[in-house]
């Protein structure tokens, strides 16, 4: 079945971007002929980002590679030992001596932060990874890489740190949403045009976290037992993709064991299948403090410990090197690697000033950011209310309508130019005004003081922070800070000067909005005292109990207090930056590491949240329930608990009272993971809204109202139940050890083995039109391990049956008839995105090739493509098979990389 005047979408499985239409921003090529007279053309040009750098050249060799090594060669082993450290918190070490500068790095994956985890220079916030993966869009993914260095640059920085590209092994994986997604093919080829995009702006991209490092439980320390071919065919596949076809230039190390040897200093993850097999010539740092030794690290091949300035470096390791404990040529190599990372990154750069940060709120940034947010946008369920009709009245009711839930915790969190919430972006789309209701509250910890109750001293907004050398507050202030909230993680916001060691105060007023019984809530990284008044309000000195926030701090500690309205209270903080006790294995003995303290405030209310929603409910046509997590309950740190919605049920049972009062409840969940659906029955719509960046609230209205058709599909399994996760019966594991049991079978891999139904397959996304699949086609019964034999295409075409323009992403899973050893039902090896006006009919083209047929064998020590039979399922989503057509590899054969 052939189209005629269609367009034909080229998608190669397994090629670089960079050898597609890709590379210079082409989405397909124009043909009205079938499959077998297609025409190729030429690409166009894309309007690169990149800076045009001048001055003086740090080396004198043509090659980058041969000048760092070169280079490396003629410094001292004491300006050698110098590179292998930061200087800071986010440079490396200059020697201007030598003509070379410090490089500065920034997090992170979706946004380029700056000098500050809290509160630095405003951002440009993309949507969050697994958002983006929902778009299945390698253009777009190349795109983003693009202003992401425009970002980065803007910062004042050289280094990205991103992509991560752990998978989904478990729904409470608190990083899951910075990452892409439950399957390595789509995760490799995601991060592929990600990395080009941003280095062929010549931005290095630092692939993360390398590797086995998908839980937070223990994230230090953990020992993920995991065997060799699930490592190779699972968790090392989008590294081994990606630094194949995009050849990233650094590498970030985890912080947790594999296989009983840390991530910085594992041979055989970073010597003998990184440099050895896969040939990777770039810079491996360590995660930030995930340094573990001095000589076994560098000699495994980690080159840069991050932060600075060194524990594990410095004299430690000059001492190594002349003890005959760690080799003159290791320590030679890894600076070779990391100056061959700065003259890439900062080529033709003279030895100067570092610029300073800046913003670069640009009209198409938004536009890419609004447009990657309705891409990603994943419609789960439509019984016809959606989109909403012109002249409805909508009621919106949820605690997440008129919060910015915009981004996870952690290093992928950061101070956007703007955030655009539902309530607002829909309420800029209407006429009419809308009708609202919060329905219930879901704040992890108590929410900060707003901005309309809180001062400094002197009534200025926000907080004043005084800064003091030592733990003892000894004579005047060193250092006074104002900052905005009082959210005062001060990892890297710390003056220097007062290092190591420091204590600081906090002061502020406090004016209530209302009488009455009102709960404050503390919490410190080291030891505390909050003040009211000038009286002992909380003592936290010697807190025990560790708590979740600020990575290593305390519980948040509550109590009640009778406040007047509009009477203001003095509010005082005392604390130190000294590690407590029960924080200390984290760093390794250290007696100071970071400050930090957190106020929550929250007034005394009675009112019944959910009847409230329920009133406004019933009084409208549509009503729009906006739930679910937010950078509190998913963050860097840790994990989560349970699959349920927060809080102690409070918003499924929203969930219910809506539906029962209005029939057209609409819910949009947003978080980064699979939540459990009790009520997924009782509503006629779902949308997971993900984590869309500073755009959201515009992207969601676009799909709400129909000015955008969704077209996301789901990168990560939604189980119906926590139960039914593979990973269920070896999470988070026990006595720091977590056994990856369920071997090759994670995700959608799990569910076909065991014949569980998910709630949602992976994979799924519907539209306001419907697709049909024609027969497929393919180009080649027969594949091999040599031209002309070693791809083939499989075709297809596809034709969009409704009446409403839109986007289906064809996915092509390949499934082994019958094989030697045990495997997967079925494996993703290749997708398409395709656009598609009402009636329109495109041809889809999907090339396989070894790797699409090929599993690790343990006992060759290599890839293998046995012969046989092999089925090409033509899929909408793993549960929902169009098509199918066989090839056949007639004899065996084997490959390393």
């Amino acid at each position: 079945m052939d189209p005629t005047g269609g367009t034909t979408t080229l998608v190669n499985s397994n090629t670089s971007v960079q050898n597609t239409a890709i590379k210079e921003g082409v989405s397909s090529s124009a043909t009205s002929d079938p499959p077998a007279a297609k025409k190729k053309k030429k690409n166009t040009d894309v309007t690169l980002l990149k800076q045009t750098m001048t001055g003086k050249k740090i080396f004198s060799k043509e090659r980058p590679d041969d000048n760092a090594r070169h280079l490396a060669s003629t410094l001292t082993l004491e300006e050698q030992v110098s590179l292998l450290a930061g200087a800071d918190f986010w440079r490396t070490v200059p020697i201007p001596s030598r003509g070379i500068p410090a490089i500065k790095t920034s997090d992170g994956p979706n946004g380029a932060r700056g000098a500050f985890f809290k509160n630095g220079t405003p951002a440009a916030l993309f949507p969050a990874g697994v958002s983006l993966a929902a778009t299945w869009d390698l253009e777009l993914m190349y795109e983003v890489g693009q202003h992401l260095a425009a970002e980065t640059r803007a910062r004042g920085a050289d280094v990205l740190l991103a992509p991560t590209v752990c998978l989904h092994r478990s729904p409470l994986g608190g990083r899951n949403f910075e990452s892409f997604s439950e399957d390595p093919y789509l995760t490799g080829k995601l991060a592929t045009a990600y990395i080009q995009g941003l280095q062929k702006c010549g931005v290095a991209a630092t692939i993360k976290h390398y590797a086995v490092n998908e839980q937070e439980t223990w994230r230090m320390s953990v020992n993920a037992a995991v065997a060799e071919r699930p490592l190779r065919e699972l968790y090392l596949r989008p590294f081994e993709m990606a630094i194949r076809d995009a050849k990233p230039w650094a590498v970030m190390s985890a912080y947790n064991q594999i296989n009983g040897t840390h991530g910085d200093m594992n041979e055989h993850t970073l010597k003998d299948i990184l440099r050895g097999e896969w040939k990777f010539d770039g810079c491996v740092m360590s995660d930030w403090t995930g340094t573990n030794s001095v000589a076994e690290s560098i000699a495994a091949g980690c080159d840069l410990e991050m932060p600075g300035p060194t524990k594990w470096r410095g004299e430690r390791a000059i001492r190594a090197v002349h003890e005959g404990e760690l080799s003159r040529e290791a320590v030679e190599r890894a600076a070779g690697n990391v100056l061959y990372l700065i003259e890439r990154v900062r080529r033709g750069q003279p030895v100067g000033e570092e610029p300073p940060e800046k913003t670069d709120d640009t009209p198409e940034r938004r536009q890419l950011i609004r447009r990657a947010g309705v891409q990603g946008l994943t419609l789960l369920k439509n019984n016809g209310v959606l989109p909403i009709s012109a002249g409805k009245k909508i009621a919106m009711i949820g605690p997440n309508v008129k919060r910015t839930i915009v981004h996870g915790g952690g290093s992928a969190s950061l101070k956007p130019y703007y955030a655009i919430n539902p309530y607002d972006g829909l309420q800029s789309q209407l006429d009419d005004e809308l009708i609202y209701a919060r329905g219930c509250d879901t704040n992890k910890w108590l929410p900060l003081i707003s901005d309309a109750d809180l001062t400094t001293p002197d009534g200025a907004p926000g907080v004043v922070v005084e800064f003091f050398h030592g733990d003892m507050f000894k004579g005047p202030p060193a250092f006074i800070h104002h900052k905005a909230q009082t959210d005062l993680f001060l990892w890297d916001s710390a003056p220097m000067e007062v290092l190591p060691a420091y204590s600081f105060k906090v002061k502020a007023k406090l004016t209530p909005a209302t009488t009455g019984h009102h709960t404050i809530g503390f919490m410190t990284v080291g030891p505390g005292r909050l003040y009211v008044n000038d009286e002992l309000f909380i003592d936290n000195w010697d807190w025990t109990e560790e708590g979740e926030a600020m990575f290593d701090g305390s519980v948040d500690v509550l109590k009640t207090i009778h406040l007047e309205a509009g009477v203001t209270v003095d509010l005082r903080v005392e604390s130190t930056n000294e590690v407590r006790p029960i924080s200390k294995k984290s760093f390794s003995g250290r007696t100071h590491q970071y400050g930090g303290c957190r106020i929550g405030y929250q007034e005394e209310s009675k009112a019944d949240l959910i009847q409230e929603a329920v009133d406004v409910a019933k009084s409208a046509d549509v009503a729009v329930v906006v739930v679910g997590l937010d950078d509190e309950w998913e963050s860097e740190g840790y994990d989560r608990g349970t699959m349920d919605l927060p809080k102690d049920g409070s918003q499924d049972r929203l969930i219910s009272a809506v539906a029962k009062a209005n029939p057209n409840t609409i819910v949009v969940n947003q978080s980064g993971t699979p939540v459990t659906m009790p009520w997924a029955d009782e509503v006629p719509a779902i949308i997971q809204g993900w984590y869309q960046g500073q755009e959201a609230g515009n992207a969601l209205a676009d799909v709400l109202l129909g000015h955008a058709n969704p077209s996301g599909k789901l990168p990560t399994t939604f189980p119906k139940r926590l139960a039914d996760n593979p990973a269920y019966h070896n999470w988070p594991g026990e006595n720091e050890q977590v056994v990856y049991g369920e071997g090759m079978y994670i995700g959608y891999r799990h569910y076909d083995r065991t014949g569980i139904d998910p709630l949602f397959p992976f994979g799924h996304g519907l539209s306001y039109t419907t697709f049909t699949y024609g027969e497929p086609t393919i180009s080649n019964k027969k594949l091999g391990d040599a031209p002309p034999l070693n791809t083939i295409t499989v075709s297809v075409p596809i034709t969009n049956s409704g009446a409403v323009a839109g986007g289906e992403v064809v996915q092509a899973y390949v499934r082994d008839q019958v094989s030697r050893l045990p495997r997967p039902e079925k494996e993703l090896k290749a997708f398409a995105r395709v656009e598609l006006a009402p009636g329109e009919t495109k041809w889809v083209h999907l090339v396989l090739d070894k790797y699409s047929v090929g599993y690790y064998d343990t006992s060759l020590a290599a890839w293998i493509a046995e012969e046989g039979v092999f089925d090409v399922l033509l899929a909408s989503s793993a549960a929902d098979v169009r098509g199918q057509i066989s090839f056949e590899v007639t004899e065996s054969f084997t490959w390393i990389v």
